[in-house]
């Protein structure tokens, strides 16, 4: 017999997936714009608060932070993988070249250009 999901954990499962498949939309440049949070919140019928607040209460993380994480994975996986330059990823992630670098810098600690030259061969 499966276990229900409470509803706060129903919503944070939901909201992840909506940003995991926001993001491939992005990369697949089927989406040319970031959604914010209102836009997920919309997504899911819910005043962006309500949202905010389940998904802090339940994973102890803002959903800022945790759309953060979900947009740096994709960032260091284009990095990576792709033979894209660092101002097409940029771009494709709806960053200005030089906001992506400080975004990603501040975040990761390093550049984009630093972080691909770390990568293990």
């Amino acid at each position: 017999m499966a276990i229900a999901l409470t509803r706060p954990e129903q919503l944070k499962d939901e909201y992840i997936r909506l940003i995991d498949q926001h993001l491939i939309d992005l990369v697949e440049h089927r989406a040319v714009e970031m959604h914010e949070i209102e836009d997920f919140a919309a997504l899911l019928f819910i005043h962006p608060i309500h949202l905010s607040n389940t998904i802090k209460d339940f994973t102890g993380i803002s959903a800022c932070g945790i759309y953060q994480i979900k947009i740096m994975d994709v960032a260091k996986g284009l990095l990576h993988n792709s033979k894209l330059t660092i101002r097409q990823i940029a771009l494709t992630l709806t960053f200005e070249p030089s906001q992506f670098t400080k975004w990603f810098k501040k975040y990761a600690g390093v550049t984009p250009k630093q972080f691909r030259g770390n990568k293990p061969e």
